[in-house]
């Protein structure tokens, strides 16, 4: 299975809720800063990796997990993968796409956009993680969703290895 989470610009929510379900990111506590800065991708994003699919990595069950940013156009994502999996003949229980942008917080956004859009990094990843922390519960939520809808149970901390991966540049597009 293939599990695309997908956000506005697919540098904070997309990429927080797809290190939740890879086990980066702790279920029983709301991260620290540090921790969510430092997750793998998170605030890297650029407006020109837009529509790129970025594997973040495979899940303990085997499902690969993709984020994908596709600005404020969610239907034509979803238009797109189904138009390409009839066209390829893709069996559409093989993928699933993930909208989180419900999980993103005014805050979120405020610092997204001056982080990513503006440049404006040191005013504003400070401010899009904080946005993160107050709405980590609701990403928390949504991957669990996810791990229901898979039938698998979301593992718990202590079952998963931890394994943090800081900012690599090396991203792997599909």
């Amino acid at each position: 299975m293939k599990i695309i989470y997908h956000c506005f610009g697919g540098a904070h929510s997309s990429v927080t809720a797809a290190n939740i379900h890879l086990g980066r990111l702790p279920k029983d506590r709301v991260p620290r800063n540090e921790e969510l800065i430092g997750q793998y991708l998170f605030d890297c994003h650029k407006i020109t990796d837009t529509g790129k699919m970025i594997f973040m990595g495979r899940d303990i069950f085997g499902n690969d997990i993709y984020v994908v940013g596709r600005r404020s156009r969610p239907h034509l994502l979803y238009n797109v993968v189904s138009g390409l999996s009839d066209v390829f003949q893709i069996d559409k229980n093989s993928y699933m796409l993930t909208d989180v942008s419900p999980c993103v917080n005014l805050t979120m956004k405020l610092g997204g956009f001056m982080s990513r859009r503006l440049g404006l990094i040191t005013a504003g990843r400070p401010i899009v993680t904080w946005g993160t922390r107050r709405n980590y519960k609701r990403l928390l939520a949504e991957v669990e969703k996810v791990f229901s809808r898979l039938d698998q149970k979301l593992p718990p901390d202590k079952d998963i290895q931890k394994k943090f991966i800081f900012r690599s540049p090396e991203v792997e597009y599909y």
